[in-house]
């Protein structure tokens, strides 16, 4: 059978409904990054989480748009730089 060449993301146990959207790297440090969403009235708000093993760091709901489709958009605009330094803030 069949390896996979990726382990499979880890759930985040107190965020069952995040998604996974990617790996964040630097030299030999690495985290898994995911995004969570809650509807908040008529808006969505939207925070992210670094995984890396057994330690997560977790943002304040930092993200607030109409739709979880415009959170996603807002997240894409990040760049590899300010994700570090989000994850930086954190510690």
């Amino acid at each position: 059978m069949a390896q996979p060449q990726h382990p499979l993301p880890a759930a985040l146990p107190d965020a069952p409904t995040a998604r996974h959207l990617g790996d964040l790297g630097r030299a030999d440090d690495r985290w898994q990054v995911f995004l969570e969403t809650r509807s908040q009235g008529q808006t969505v708000a939207g925070r992210v989480h670094f995984l890396q093993g057994e330690l997560t760091r977790s943002s304040a709901w930092i993200l607030l748009e109409w739709s979880e489709q415009d959170i996603l958009q807002r997240f894409n605009e990040f760049s590899a730089v300010e994700l570090w330094r989000l994850l930086e803030s954190l510690r």
